[in-house]
């Protein structure tokens, strides 16, 4: 018998089986790489939504959290995937720079917003009322992540691709039995594809597609990510990633025409010089109506979990929700009433 099966391997899936691991748990993955918005992901960690000069939702506890938890991942993995940028913001006003300063007065703000505005002028980019800097910031290479991940769980055997079947899966009393597995508990980590999972597809999980683009950029010079309607990372070689869209009607992972028309317009509000897409890819995020993640445990059956909702920071909520999943099973530890999926049970039923 195992301690956990996972179902899906994007950042809630891997971050749950490293919390397993690094405790001395025994876990298996599957996954049929049905879900892509893990891999296609910006990958930025910012603790502060610039649109709304708001502070994220426990960014600092995050941050440190996931600074520990790449940090492991990446001597395991031989890899570095966490680089730290900073983030500035583009400002089009006067009004803009009061703006930044006000939020910079705000308690929950001031550790992560500079009041040292930035002059500086990068080629490509025309910034007369320069930027400011979002402090404790980067961007996670999602894509390397999860490939040096599961080479990781192959060589170990912990890995196999397939589609879960849930009609497969028995309820026993001292856990779950599905085909040759036998385990106390099973974590579904599918994403968007949790739409098809009949324990939790009652949640209201809400995907968001975005598109993004790499594009090539031989005039703009940037070793910092600067973000305003969209963000642009630089990826070396005179490539950038550019994202992203939101929208809340399309399903699908195809990128269209009316995502590119978006985008290209964003990049010329931002950049001067001449660009080229050299490729485009969308996924849907799996998001949730409250902005809080789905982290639990299906009523009346202990050995049957979730940890989905990430939305557009998995990055920073992936190792964090993840934890609090592990201990809330394992120690019994209470979850956050704010992630806990028992906030969508009926009156009368919490």
């Amino acid at each position: 018998m195992i301690d956990y099966l996972i179902i899906g391997s994007g950042l809630a899936g891997i971050s749950f089986a490293e919390i397993a691991l690094r405790n001395d748990k025994t876990i298996f993955m599957l996954d049929n790489n049905s879900q892509n918005s893990s891999k296609i992901a910006g990958g930025l960690y910012n603790p502060v939504i610039l649109k709304r000069f708001s502070e994220v939702w426990q960014a600092q506890e995050q941050l440190v959290l996931m600074g520990e938890f790449y940090s492991i991942l990446e001597k395991k993995m031989s890899s570095k995937v966490d680089f730290k940028r900073p983030i500035l913001r583009k400002f089009f006003s006067v009004e803009e720079q009061n703006n930044w300063f006000a939020a910079s007065d705000k308690v929950a703000l001031a550790p992560f917003l500079s009041t040292q505005l930035i002059f500086k002028k990068y080629l490509g980019i025309d910034s007369p009322y320069g930027y400011g800097e979002v402090l404790q910031t980067g961007y996670v290479d999602t894509a390397l992540l999860l490939s040096k991940y599961r080479v990781y769980l192959n060589q170990n055997n912990l890995f196999r691709e397939e589609s879960f079947d849930y009609e497969a899966l028995q309820i026993e009393s001292d856990g779950i039995q599905y085909k040759n597995f036998h385990a106390k508990h099973i974590i579904f980590a599918e994403g968007f594809g949790m739409h098809a999972n009949p324990f939790f597809n009652h949640l209201p999980l809400d995907g968001t597609k975005g598109e993004l683009f790499i594009i090539k950029a031989t005039q703009l010079d940037l070793d910092v990510i600067v973000n305003t309607s969209v963000f642009i990372l630089p990826l070396g070689n005179d490539l950038f990633k550019v994202g992203a869209t939101y929208n809340w009607k399309d399903k699908t992972d195809l990128p269209t025409e009316e995502g590119k028309v978006e985008l290209m317009d964003r990049i010329k509000e931002i950049i001067t010089c001449d660009f080229e897409v050299v490729e485009h890819f969308a996924g849907v995020r799996p998001t949730v109506k409250d902005r809080r993640p789905l982290v639990g445990t299906l009523q009346n059956y202990e050995s049957i979990h979730i940890l989905n909702g990430l939305g557009t920071r998995g990055v920073m909520l992936g190792p964090a929700m993840a934890k609090a999943l592990f201990e809330n099973i394992e120690y019994k530890i209470p979850l956050n009433k704010e992630i806990d999926i028992n906030r969508f049970l009926p009156k009368g039923k919490k």
